[in-house]
């Protein structure tokens, strides 16, 4: 690396750990607007599931639309439940984590679990050598043609468009999270937690069942949660897993720099912007996770270059599913394809 290119890096490197302290004025939750997106969040949830509950008195076919439309509103519910897990939506550590709690009975996940897991995505996003927990598995070119025939077959079918989006979250929020993978050795909190959440989602299925019968459970709950699963993940995934990210190996890899060039600005159009609680704007989020999502998009308006930096809009977003390994030598995620051209 010549000289000129290491005083372009540290320039880099001093613009993503300059914007800390600036946002860090931005990190106080405002009660009133935290309490009024969660009456809101979980009021509409109710009103629609009652809405669908009320259609499955004319047809189960009426009832599933409608719950595969609130899956929506779950993804806000969990987004809710994600703010609670960074201690931004409430000044009390202990309102952030009860209400984080009450929500991951609806979204299926055990909230002190999943905190755990997330800070550690948080602490390693775009380290190559601290892959593994909380994040999508991304292999480099390299390390894909290294593989058998056997592994490259399961890479590829975890990465193939169907299960990534489509029984990769049924897996993920029906089974996986059902134990605190990732953390069975360390203590007996997330068991507790994985524990306590499977116990309430028992409660839960048993009072539908009871009230309902198993149409419910199999037109209303089922397709809500899996909708939810699927949208969850798709917005997880493009947050990251776009062309230019942020990859690169210790010591070289630096948190702010993954923060800033390895996290998206997912551009959506309003309201969807408003039903995904700003989460797009994942860029200025993981330099500063304390910030309330409401408070995103102030922080867009005062300072215009993060809200042009990393923007990703919907149509671009759809590309991102053919990307699939790290080109080390480019700095790019390529396809499967492309990394077959470049061996040839």
């Amino acid at each position: 690396m010549n000289s000129m290119t290491l005083e372009m890096a540290e320039a880099q490197k001093a613009s993503a750990k300059m914007w800390v302290p600036i946002l860090a004025k931005y990190r106080e939750p405002l009660v009133g607007r935290s309490l009024f997106e969660l009456a809101i969040t979980l009021g509409a949830f109710l009103g629609v599931w009652a809405l669908a509950w009320f259609a499955m008195s004319i047809s189960p076919w009426l009832a599933l639309p409608i719950a595969l439309l609130n899956g929506v509103w779950l993804v806000r519910v969990f987004l809710i439940q994600h703010d609670c897990g960074h201690q931004s939506l409430f000044r009390s550590r202990h309102a952030n984590d009860w209400v984080g709690r009450i929500a991951g009975v609806l979204t299926l996940t055990p909230y002190d679990v999943w905190r755990r897991t997330h800070s550690i995505h948080h602490a390693h996003a775009g380290n190559l050598d601290r892959r593994g927990i909380g994040d999508v598995m991304t292999l480099t070119v390299e390390e894909y043609r290294s593989r058998s025939w056997f592994g490259r077959l399961k890479y590829r079918l975890y990465r193939n468009p169907v299960v990534m989006f489509g029984l990769g979250p049924a897996y993920l929020f029906l089974l996986d999270y059902r134990l605190p993978l990732g953390l069975m050795k360390s203590g007996w909190r997330y068991w507790a937690s994985s524990m306590g959440t499977n116990l309430m989602l028992i409660a839960l299925l048993s009072v539908l069942y009871y009230f309902g019968s198993w149409q419910v459970l199999v037109f209303i709950y089922l397709p809500t949660v899996l909708s939810a699963a699927t949208i969850g993940v798709w917005l997880f995934f493009v947050q990251h897993q776009f062309e230019e990210t942020y990859w690169g190996h210790e010591p070289d890899w630096q948190m702010h720099d993954a923060a800033l060039m390895g996290s998206s600005h997912y551009k959506l159009p309003q309201p969807l912007r408003w039903l995904t609680a700003n989460i797009g704007i994942h860029h200025v989020h993981h330099l500063y996770s304390r910030v309330p999502f409401y408070r995103l998009s102030e922080i867009l308006r005062d300072y215009p270059t993060l809200a042009e930096a990393q923007v990703l809009t919907l149509r671009e977003s759809l590309a991102c599913a053919r990307l699939h390994l790290w080109d080390e030598r480019a700095k790019k995620l390529v396809s499967f394809r492309d990394a077959g051209l470049a061996a040839a």
